[in-house]
């Protein structure tokens, strides 16, 4: 099975990356003081020890009869190896047992003595110590819990800033994606301090103008050479009109028709591309309107009328989508070719092999006609001009595939769908700015 891959924020990832190198220094230093503060402890234990131990000899080797006091032992059999080695040496010296089972140490002293015997001092370490080294601990362990949590919240503070700038600057680049050349990435990521991010904007900013020019270059050529070539394909044409009745003559005409279908045809994608279309409205009603378009162009579709409804869009445009969208269907798919208006909803769907993957996943491109079993004739414009008059009402074309059991390959026919907006765009090409009612 595939794994899903995790998707988390920029500001987590930072938090917890402070977390982590935080909570290891605050360990790595709790360790070190812990460490250092015990060994100064058993170090301050075992010179107090000597020093009692030193007193006791003084008690021991003055006093009769001799005695050791103050807990002190002859010749201890407990003595550790240690200290016995020493005092085979004749030095003194002090050591800190360790017990198997846990509990405090044993701080061990001893001196060996005139006579060959040994003076040994034992004591455990002091209880007071060991609840010093508690608090400590417990000091320690506040500690590296506050620095993390700290860490954590400054990491969250610090990400959230530049995930909230990213996020902009996505949004700014998707507006820009979906052609509104006027966006700014990085005035929408906006901020006073500079950092990777206003680079990112400023490399966005500059792709997206160069693309632009480029485009509209192209954009200018074609229309360009679409309008240099109106005046020979006219010229042709009638010059075919001139011609002798006969096969040849009819071959050459509609070769010339079909030259100039397509030149219009180039000059209308690069007025679509320029964004200086403007729709011209009316209110019509978009069933009646569908059904009396349809049944002119293509008689043998089926309309069905399931809601009808009122919109303000461009009959002229609404025209030129419906007739694209038709005469795809009739070239490339099988029928029966069905149209629904539901509401602002039209659908035209036929039941031939489906949209090629590549129109769905990238939509219509021109001069693109899709897989051999889809194209054979065409030039790919017919849904890309579709699409364009779509954007200048502010509608929404959308292609997909029905599934079907009973086709080869398990389509059952192509659905494209036009939903038109609820408000009709202004003469500038932008859309009114909706006040709803203040609730009482």
């Amino acid at each position: 099975m595939r794994a899903l891959p995790l998707r988390t924020g920029v500001r987590w990832k930072i938090a917890l990356a402070i977390a982590a190198v935080g909570a290891l220094i605050a360990v790595t230093l709790s360790v070190v003081v812990h460490n250092a503060a015990r060994i100064s402890m058993l170090d301050n234990a075992r010179e107090v020890q000597m020093e009692r131990l030193l007193f006791a000899q003084r008690l021991y080797e003055t006093s009769k009869p001799k005695e050791p006091r103050f807990g002190a032992k002859i010749n201890d059999p407990a003595l550790p190896d240690q200290l016995d080695q020493l005092m085979r040496d004749q030095r003194r010296g002090t050591y800190v047992q360790e017990h198997r089972h846990g509990g405090p140490p044993d701080v061990w002293a001893a001196v060996p003595l005139a006579n060959g015997d040994v003076l040994s001092l034992h004591i455990p370490f002091a209880d007071r110590s060991a609840t010093i080294m508690k608090d400590l601990d417990r000091a320690l362990v506040i500690g590296s819990v506050s620095v993390v949590f700290g860490g954590c919240a400054l990491g969250i503070l610090v990400g959230g800033q530049l995930s909230r700038r990213l996020r902009k600057a996505a949004a700014a680049a998707g507006r820009v994606a979906q052609g509104n050349g006027d966006v700014r990435v990085r005035d929408a990521v906006g901020g006073v301090v500079r950092d990777e991010t206003d680079d990112l904007a400023w490399a966005i900013d500059s792709l997206t103008d160069a693309l632009h020019e480029r485009i509209e270059a192209e954009r200018r050529v074609t229309a360009d050479i679409a309008h240099e070539l109106r005046t020979p394909v006219t010229g042709l044409l009638t010059a075919a009109e001139l011609l002798p009745p006969g096969r040849p003559t009819e071959l050459v005409r509609d070769r010339a028709q079909a030259m100039r279908t397509l030149v219009e045809d180039v000059l209308e994608v690069a007025r679509l591309d320029g964004a200086s279309e403007r729709a011209e409205l009316q209110e019509i009603a978009l069933g009646e309107f569908v059904e009396r378009r349809v049944r002119s162009v293509f008689p043998e579709a089926e309309v069905r009328v399931v809601h009808e409804s009122w919109v303000s869009t461009d009959p002229r445009r609404l025209e030129r989508i419906l007739g694209n969208l038709l005469a795809n269907a009739a070239k490339h798919g099988k029928g029966p070719v069905e149209v629904t208006v539901e509401g602002r909803v039209v659908r035209v769907r036929d039941h031939g092999p489906g949209f090629p993957e590549a129109l769905l996943r990238e939509g219509p491109s021109r001069f693109r006609t899709g897989t051999s079993d889809r194209a054979g004739q065409g030039h790919g414009l017919g849904l890309t001009i579709a699409a364009g008059q779509a954007r200048v009402l502010g509608a929404r074309l959308t292609f997909r595939n029905v599934a079907s059991e009973a086709a080869p390959e398990g389509v059952g026919g192509a659905v494209a769908v036009l939903w038109l907006p609820d408000h009709a765009p202004t003469n500038t090409g932008s859309f009114p700015i909706l006040r709803l009612p203040e609730k009482t």
